[in-house]
């Protein structure tokens, strides 16, 4: 895909770390003043519509290439959900057909050109990730979304080995539901320990990008597809620094070990 500055993959180990949720939060923040496509390539648990609020909606084909449905936010959205006859109908596709779909998705669709291309990723190293490296050949960058708990990190590590074996340029670690504010006294709970991912990115030799909370109105703002990045406040503005810090991630220049 040329029409793309930069491609970022965000990818997790194991399912439930809430990828989606840092995907769209993201992706939505920069949008605010780039031009940014959002792939969903979750194929079996295509959920990026629900969190944007735009669940029904279908894509439609300009000069023979597929249009991506656009958000009020401006983000230019692609994902199997828009072509399911009803929202619970289940996605059975082996491996080939994954492939064929990722392809499709990333070169028959009219993209425009991007500032930046999200992908948000099944969890796991599997079929769609090694798909989507194949197909768009050139990755800037992978964000590993954990959970600070060792059987999150387990499987995290899985994801950093994923992108370095397969040619991503740089990766990064963010862990995920890192505290939960009590709700009567505002102190906080270590619900999964604390500092998990920050010891495994250090560990692994790659970026730690910080920490997000676990919070009942982010799991609200995603069920009523409205990002809380875009609400600003103490809710959203913790996404809205890592948007910063991932874009200064994606876009400094490559180091190159010393000839």
């Amino acid at each position: 895909m040329k029409k793309a500055k930069h491609v970022l993959m965000v990818m997790s180990g194991k399912g439930g770390v809430g990828k989606t949720t840092v995907a769209v939060n993201l992706a939505a923040a920069l949008a605010r003043s780039r031009r940014v496509g959002l792939l969903d390539a979750d194929l079996h648990g295509p959920n990026v519509p629900k969190m944007l609020g735009i669940e029904g909606a279908t894509m439609s084909v300009q000069d023979g290439s597929l249009v991506p449905v656009v958000t009020p936010q401006n983000l230019y959205v692609v994902s199997v959900a828009f072509g399911l006859p009803e929202a619970d109908a289940p996605v059975i596709w082996r491996g080939p057909i994954k492939m064929k779909a990722i392809q499709q998705f990333v070169q028959e669709v009219a993209w425009g050109d991007l500032d930046l291309l999200v992908v948000d990723l099944p969890p796991g190293t599997g079929d769609e990730p090694l798909s989507v490296v194949q197909v768009l050949g050139d990755v800037d960058a992978a964000l590993v979304v954990t959970t600070p708990q060792e059987v999150a990190l387990l499987d995290a590590r899985k994801a950093v080995r994923f992108a370095r074996q397969v040619g991503v340029k740089r990766t990064a670690v963010v862990e995920n539901m890192s505290v939960l504010a009590c709700p009567h006294c505002g102190g906080e709970i270590e619900l999964f320990g604390r500092g998990g991912g920050e010891r495994m990115a250090e560990h692994a030799g790659v970026e730690f990008l910080g920490r997000l909370p676990l919070k009942p109105e982010i799991v609200r703002a995603g069920d009523e597809g409205m990002p809380p990045v875009l609400a600003g406040g103490p809710v959203g503005s913790p996404f809205a620094e890592l948007a910063d810090r991932v874009w200064a991630f994606i876009t400094a220049p490559v180091r190159t070990p010393a000839s």
